[in-house]
């Protein structure tokens, strides 16, 4: 299969090719989504084949909004989920609710619920509008990899697998959707995201809960190892530049070759390859995946993050991405 690139102002070949069962990558604000018609299960099996996604990890449906929502879940929606649809959608926020059974069983993974989100960038918009259906849409990456947020990090994964890839630039918050279950009372957040617990909790009144080992994998990203390149990554979650520097010294005896995704105040210590990891943490949060990409294609013998941990806010879904990538964590 060929795989071509669209620009962001042709979309016409792209919806045909959604219609016509087939899958197509394209820009959402959070990152790179690989899209079928959710309404299709043999067309939605080739977004697993084409990831090399396993078939019990949930698919994300897109949607336009809390009318399309409700084609999805029996009965009324949850309080839970009318509130924060009302405040974030559309945005970078999914839902986990009771699956309507008209859902196929390959969106959800073989679970009784179903993750939705309503996208707020224009092209994945136009395409749902296009198709005049929801689309089911993981990231745009083989399977375990960093997601995309270029579309030449979706060619990179995908060259031959896909037939269109739509090029919409950079995505602007560059880790994939906060998800909250709201199928649970008290609601759960399955997975940390751009948009921050707290404000999730403002907006409903009550606590959300953190997911923990036992809590039942209802979203993507939950039972299976994410985010990772394919050196080594190696998270340093500390503060002190001392210890850093040791930490560093040592790793350089282990590892052939280091490459540093860290504060810009690390660029002149001897590794092979450094990108700045940025100032604050929605910096990082954005470049984050495209750093790990960048020096993963520099073959060093290992990544190290620099970055300590922070909870507040998106901190949480830095702490969470790099929990997941890194093969090691040190802290002080």
């Amino acid at each position: 299969m060929q795989t071509v690139i669209l620009p962001e102002d042709r979309l016409a070949p792209a919806i045909e090719a959604l219609k016509a069962g087939e899958v197509v990558a394209f820009p959402t604000e959070t990152v790179y989504g690989l899209g079928a018609n959710a309404q299709d299960p043999q067309a939605c099996r080739k977004i697993f084949e084409a990831k090399g996604r396993p078939v019990d990890n949930p698919l994300i449906v897109h949607v336009l909004d809390e009318n399309q929502l409700r084609e999805l879940v029996p009965g009324p929606l949850p309080e839970c989920a009318k509130r924060l649809v009302h405040a974030f959608w559309p945005g970078p926020l999914t839902l986990v609710l009771e699956a309507d059974k008209r859902v196929s069983e390959v969106v959800r993974g073989g679970l009784p619920t179903v993750a939705v989100r309503a996208p707020s960038h224009p092209v994945a918009r136009a395409l749902i509008d296009g198709l005049k259906a929801p689309i089911a849409a993981p990231s745009a990456n083989r399977s375990g990899r960093p997601s995309p947020t270029r579309a030449t990090d979706v060619l990179t994964d995908l060259q031959g697998r896909v037939p269109y890839i739509i090029d919409g630039g950079d995505s602007m918050v560059g880790l994939e959707s906060t998800i909250v279950d709201c199928a649970v009372d008290p609601p759960v957040l399955l997975r940390p995201g751009f948009i921050g617990r707290d404000r999730l909790e403002k907006v409903l009144g009550q606590p959300v809960l953190l997911a923990g080992p036992e809590t039942t994998h209802r979203a993507p990203g939950m039972k299976y190892r994410h985010y990772a390149p394919q050196a080594p990554v190696i998270w340093l979650n500390m503060r002190d530049d001392q210890r850093i520097g040791q930490e560093l010294d040592h790793l350089r005896q282990e590892f052939s070759t280091l490459a540093l995704l860290a504060p810009l105040r690390w660029e002149a210590y001897p590794a092979q390859a450094f990108r700045p990891i940025g100032q604050d943490v929605n910096t990082v949060a954005h470049g984050l995946f495209t750093g790990f990409r960048e020096l993963d294609d520099m073959h060093p013998g290992a990544i190290v993050v620099i970055w300590p941990k922070d909870t507040a806010g998106v901190g949480l879904a830095v702490a969470n991405r790099l929990g997941k990538a890194a093969s090691r964590q040190v802290e002080e």
